[in-house]
């Protein structure tokens, strides 16, 4: 009876409307701008989400569950998301869907993902349920997959610009170090930009390389300044 009771999954049943129902997304990202985008996405599409901001934090994660997906950023304050990606998929049971994300130049970090053991990659920004819900489902196992037709939707979600605002925040702290982590903070930025279609912030970033000039450093504030202003205003 009891091997009986254990065999049986009591898990949702994924459904055309909701495919990713049943199934637990660890989202390891430190912007909580990309963080509030991943959260919309998985709650219409019926996945519960945990978050990560971390290398150490996603490892406290790991060591109590398994999720069923797990979506890692590639810059994380920490380490790269590189690292846990080669061990979530060295280790026994594997994660069944691994994804690799980052605002950097997609064509090398697909590359570098699928090196490092994912199943595929997810540029920044990510908006759209249909390609969301298409880049888990290709990838999961037939028994999680929904029945039947599935409608694809073009809706797109938009995150909470408070989130925006807070990353924003961050960065600025981190520029008034005396030696700000430039090799975290451009591509953490970057993605940030992309995320929120901020086209001037996007181009900046892009164009910044090594450390920071004084001068650059003032710029690069004075337009953070700027955006947290608007974002307050809004």
């Amino acid at each position: 009876m009891d091997d009986f009771v254990a065999d049986l999954d009591f898990r949702p049943k994924p459904t055309a409307a909701r495919p990713l129902l049943g199934l637990t997304v660890l989202v390891v990202e430190d912007s909580r701008f990309a963080s509030e985008a991943l959260r919309l996405l998985c709650l219409r599409s019926g996945a519960r989400i945990r978050r990560a901001d971390c290398l150490t934090s996603a490892r406290r994660h790991l060591a109590v569950y398994r999720p069923s997906v797990a979506i890692i950023d590639l810059g994380l304050p920490d380490g790269s998301g590189l690292d846990l990606i080669a061990e979530i998929h060295s280790g026994q049971p594997r994660v069944p869907v691994i994804l690799g994300t980052s605002g950097a130049d997609p064509d090398a970090s697909e590359t570098d993902v699928m090196a490092a053991g994912a199943d595929g990659f997810l540029p920044k920004p990510m908006e759209t349920l249909a390609f969301f819900q298409a880049a888990i489902l290709r990838h999961l196992p037939e028994d999680l997959q929904p029945k039947g037709p599935r409608p694809t939707s073009d809706d797109r979600v938009e995150p909470d610009t408070l989130a925006f605002r807070e990353d924003l925040t961050h960065a600025m702290k981190l520029l008034e170090l005396d030696s700000p982590p430039m090799a975290y903070l451009r591509p953490f930025l970057l993605g940030v930009a992309r995320t929120a279609h901020d086209a001037g912030l996007e181009d900046i970033i892009a164009r910044a390389s090594g450390p920071l000039a004084h001068g650059d450093r003032v710029s690069l504030r004075a337009l953070l300044s700027d955006r947290i202003r608007h974002v307050a205003a809004v």
